[in-house]
């Protein structure tokens, strides 16, 4: 079931054309990562599914509901965090998270309970009397996902949520969002340090000039297929003699020398076959054969590489 379908929108700011026929869709549970360069159109394309501003042309559904027609009805379902927000200087944490809360139109004991678990889940709670313009970086973006929070939302759009944030900050927020997953939640971030959307998103999109240029899961672009084979590092001890001579037994498989002992295998892909099964098949041949292996890894590329070719750069 798709929570999230966006057909062929456009968006322009006079002569500039921000979103240029963007089409794609969001599955329920999903945590998709939105990747693109500066002006992109990530922002804008944000914006109008969480009602804030409209297409020209396309439409825009979040759980089978149009968002111009239904704009009131989908705030209800979506918790917006976005990259500036505003921290009034004379509220403390929870002061400000009680007026959203009655915003949202909690009341009495449900607003009361909505707000303890929200400060909880989100290690506010310990900077309930906080003044919210005291607080850091990273306290500060917890303070905007509570928020977002408060009327638990089904889907849940974040942009650039860890701009800013410090390493101890960025493994926090990660954690919140497994945990946010794990809870069924729809997540739709967008961020430019790409490393971390591949460890926290089981899917990436990427959109370049306000068109999709790629849709698909994060190991598809990480573990990326050369010619049809999977790319495989190898390393082994002792004599190379056993690993020639099951390399020559299979002449399917590419074999490419490199330094102290590390090889890297080109392997044909079946396309019927998981990769992670194909690869444990191919260890165990290995060490019944006598190879000594102790190292045996899919070759892994940086998801920046993959996003430059995407975008018509040079190759990784």
């Amino acid at each position: 079931m798709n929570v999230i379908e966006v057909d062929n929108i456009y968006r322009a700011f006079g002569k500039i054309r921000a979103v240029n026929g963007l089409s794609f869709r969001v599955g329920a549970g999903q945590v998709v990562g939105f990747i693109g360069a500066n002006g992109a159109g990530k922002t804008t394309t944000m914006r109008m599914m969480v009602t804030l501003d409209v297409p020209d042309a396309g439409t825009i559904e979040i759980c089978n509901m149009n968002v111009i027609d239904h704009p009131r009805d989908i705030r209800r379902l979506i918790g917006w965090m976005p990259d500036h927000f505003g921290a009034y200087p004379n509220m403390d944490v929870w002061e400000y998270l009680d007026f959203y809360g009655r915003a949202f139109g909690l009341h009495g004991r449900e607003r009361q309970r909505r707000l303890d678990e929200v400060m909880a889940f989100t290690d506010m709670d310990v900077l309930a009397e906080r003044p919210c313009n005291a607080l850091s970086k990273g306290q500060t973006q917890r303070l905007c996902l509570s928020r977002a929070l408060l009327s638990d939302p089904q889907v849940l759009v974040l942009d650039e949520p860890a701009a800013g944030l410090d390493p101890k900050a960025r493994i926090e927020f990660k954690n919140l969002v497994k945990l946010l997953a794990d809870r069924g939640k729809t997540l739709f971030i967008s961020s430019h340090i790409l490393s971390e959307l591949g460890e926290m998103c089981d899917h990436l999109l990427f959109i370049d000039n306000g068109r999709q240029v790629h849709q698909g899961t994060s190991d598809s672009l990480r573990f990326h297929k050369e010619d049809g084979h999977l790319r495989v590092r190898l390393r082994a001890r002792g004599e190379s003699s056993r690993l020639e001579q099951w390399i020559a037994a299979r002449p399917e498989i590419k074999l490419r020398p490199g330094d102290n002992r590390s090889h890297e295998l080109l392997v044909p892909h079946r396309p019927d076959d998981q990769p992670e099964a194909q690869l444990a098949g191919l260890l165990r041949e290995l060490l019944a054969a006598g190879v000594e292996v102790y190292e045996f890894n899919r070759v892994e590329r940086r998801l920046e590489d993959a996003f430059v070719e995407i975008l018509g750069g040079v190759p990784s």
